[in-house]
């Protein structure tokens, strides 16, 4: 019988305080989540943001600085890496070369002891599991890469861990094979219900597969949310500019109401946001938005900024139109693309009808 959920002791993950250092340089600070029994939590953030430091000392490869660790109700400060129950998945798989699909994920159960008739059937199960049966006397290197993958996955899993580390899982593989590995591992995931940690660059493969993102910059977290509000309502500058496209334009609040604010712009232009912002009057602001919350128009409207495009280039359903305003700030704007789309000529002069509504303010020295 293939494993389900209720066959996987689903723990709660609570890190708190973690920090750690590398040669007197800061690596982590501070760091503090949650991933409840059974969620699928992505740890995102830019290369050198912390977010490698954070996995390897959930998994019990550092002893950091300071902080907690617990994992269920045990607290994992002293308990080895062997004896912590976490399944893990590296960026190159670490296959053993030398070994076959079935050794590979027979390998940890061997450690474990476990006899080998149960080890046998449990490798079969695993097989079954990840499609992959047939496949038991094959070396990794006849195996395709979202193949190796699998396996990866397979030994990972194969001792039932309360918890399963993923360290850049799909970073080797080419974009349409990722995508359909990601479809592959939510489903398993969700079938058997592990508490599951991802750690990854790549954006859309969180919002893919998290419930929950950890934002990172810097070595702290910058904002923990559903991928939606990430990108919605995002806390900080950075947030803004790291998740999908924004735009930035810089301006100074001239005023301020209960209801709206006027902040002006290069050029004698101004955008009224519907909406009251905690500046006072003189700030200097960065007033962030998406492409696809600029509307082009070949007539001027009360608010729109004058622009000429550079370039309009059709990917897929969108159109993507790059921008640049009188004072040289450059924009960009998506539109869905239909039958009939008109592509304007590098040079266009057109206006940028912004969607006030969806804007956002920080600090322009943020």
């Amino acid at each position: 019988m293939l494993q389900t959920a209720n066959t996987i002791h689903r723990k709660r993950l609570s890190v708190q305080g973690l920090s750690h250092s590398y040669g007197g340089q800061n690596a982590v600070t501070d760091v503090a989540f949650d991933i409840e029994a059974g969620e699928i939590v992505a740890l995102l953030g830019p290369s050198g943001c912390g977010k490698s430091t954070v996995l390897r000392a959930v998994a019990g490869l550092i002893q950091p600085k300071s902080g907690t660790i617990v994992l269920g109700s045990e607290n994992l400060a002293h308990v080895s890496a062997r004896s912590r129950g976490i399944g893990m998945v590296f960026q190159n798989y670490a296959l053993f070369p030398h070994l076959t699909v079935a050794e590979n994920i027979a390998y940890p159960l061997a450690c474990q002891k476990m006899p080998r008739a149960e080890r046998k059937a449990r490798v079969e199960e695993m097989l079954a599991l990840v499609r992959l049966d047939g496949y038991a006397n094959r070396l990794p290197r006849e195996l395709s890469g979202g193949q190796q993958q699998r396996v990866a996955v397979a030994r990972a899993i194969a001792g039932r861990p309360s918890l399963l580390l993923l360290d850049e899982p799909f970073g080797a593989l080419d974009r349409a094979l990722r995508f359909d590995l990601q479809v592959e591992l939510l489903h398993l995931q969700r079938t058997l219900g592990i508490t599951t940690l991802i750690v990854t660059h790549d954006q859309e493969e969180a919002q893919s597969l998290a419930s929950r993102l950890v934002l990172m910059n810097k070595g702290h977290v910058e904002q923990i949310d559903t991928p939606m509000a990430v990108y919605d309502q995002p806390k900080t500058l950075f947030v803004n500019t790291f998740m999908g496209q924004a735009n930035r334009i810089d301006g100074t609040v001239v005023e301020t109401d209960g209801e709206s604010t006027l902040i002006g712009l290069a050029g004698e232009t101004s955008l009224r946001l519907p909406h009251r912002l905690n500046f006072m009057a003189g700030s200097k602001v960065a007033i962030t938005f998406r492409p696809e919350e600029v509307r082009l128009s070949a007539q001027p409207s009360p608010g729109a900024l004058p622009a000429r495009v550079t370039v309009s280039v059709p990917l897929g359903p969108s159109l993507v139109h790059d921008l640049v305003l009188d004072d040289g700030t450059g924009l960009r704007a998506s539109e869905t693309r239909g039958p009939g789309t008109f592509i304007p000529e590098p040079g266009t002069r057109v206006f940028a009808e912004i969607d006030a509504a969806r804007c956002h303010a920080f600090p322009a020295d943020a």
